[in-house]
């Protein structure tokens, strides 16, 4: 191992077990140059509770994708996970559920032989053909319904069904409810569509006046969604971060506002790590490399 000035000095001033503890480190540099390795280094002391990943806007079978699924796949075989959320337009470009092996299966085959289980939700294309129905069905994609929860460990998910089209008025009654009873210190929530966005469709007022007072009341921290085809993680509004995954096939233009902590209209899927009092956010592009990382706090 070659050692420049600056490590020889830091080694010589170090006890022996110290000095070969960090001597394997720094032999590891070169072998490490990807960004995806430095989450397991931030990380090192302990192990996080949960780890899981998000993507949206996915379905379209095309090099995109693939791109996409092959980060997440490297990601995988570093960092092992065993929960993807999928935010929606999962069958593009009518929610053809003939095409869910071209769209689904097989771009993500290496996960689900390893045993990552998918939790989806609808997007406005999916519910063009019989309305998603056969796509809530589906076994893959594990919902419970057009709007579900489920928990692991520490965090309590809440899927939504965020379409035009959708039964708001029981679904924000349950919402309400599945929220007051929970016990999880961590809560997060995914559906399709935007509340706060830079991209195309911008902000979501009537979300905004709907679902953002319940988020805030029962302490959601996170809320996940696609639909803007971009990355954009905001800062805590009103204790609840706000982080669009939808560059998982193909991409928008997004820029920035007083709330974006970092935007990017880049290929790229949405790495969580879950800790006692934080959860780490990473964004990574087809390339491997983490391009944005922020936590939140509990």
């Amino acid at each position: 191992m070659h050692l420049n000035r600056r490590q020889f000095l830091i080694l010589s001033s170090l006890g022996v077990a110290s000095s070969v503890f960090l001597a394997k480190l720094l032999s590891n540099e070169s072998a490490q140059s990807t960004d995806i390795q430095p989450i397991v280094a931030a990380s090192a002391q302990t192990q996080p509770l949960l780890r899981f990943i998000s993507v949206a806007d996915t379905g379209t079978g095309a090099q995109g994708q693939y791109a996409v699924a092959g980060a997440m796949t490297q990601y995988h075989s570093q960092n092992p996970f065993n929960l993807a959320i999928l935010a929606g337009d999962n069958i593009y470009t009518n929610g053809e559920f003939e095409k869910i092996n071209a769209v689904f299966e097989r771009p993500y085959q290496k996960l689900l032989q390893q045993g990552v289980k998918f939790h989806a939700c609808l997007g406005n294309h999916d519910i063009r053909t019989d309305n998603g129905d056969k796509q809530v069905s589906y076994p893959g994609f594990n919902m419970q319904g057009r709007y579900y929860t489920f928990r692991r460990d520490s965090v309590q998910f809440f899927a939504l069904d965020t379409n035009f089209n959708a039964d708001w008025k029981n679904q924000l009654i349950w919402l309400e409810q599945e929220l007051s009873r929970s016990d999880a210190p961590w809560k997060i929530v995914f559906g399709h569509h935007q509340i706060y966005s830079s991209g195309v469709y911008g902000v979501n007022k009537p979300f905004i006046e709907t679902l953002v007072p319940l988020f805030k009341q029962y302490g959601v921290q996170l809320y996940i969604n696609g639909h803007d085809h971009n990355y954009e993680r905001t800062r805590s509004i009103n204790g609840t971060t706000y982080l669009i995954c939808g560059g998982g096939a193909g991409l928008r233009p997004v820029g920035r506002s007083e709330w974006t902590e970092h935007s990017a209209s880049q290929l790229s899927f949405a790495a969580f790590e879950v800790y006692a009092d934080r959860i780490v956010v990473s964004g990574i592009g087809t390339d491997n490399q983490v391009f944005d990382r922020g936590i939140i706090h509990v």
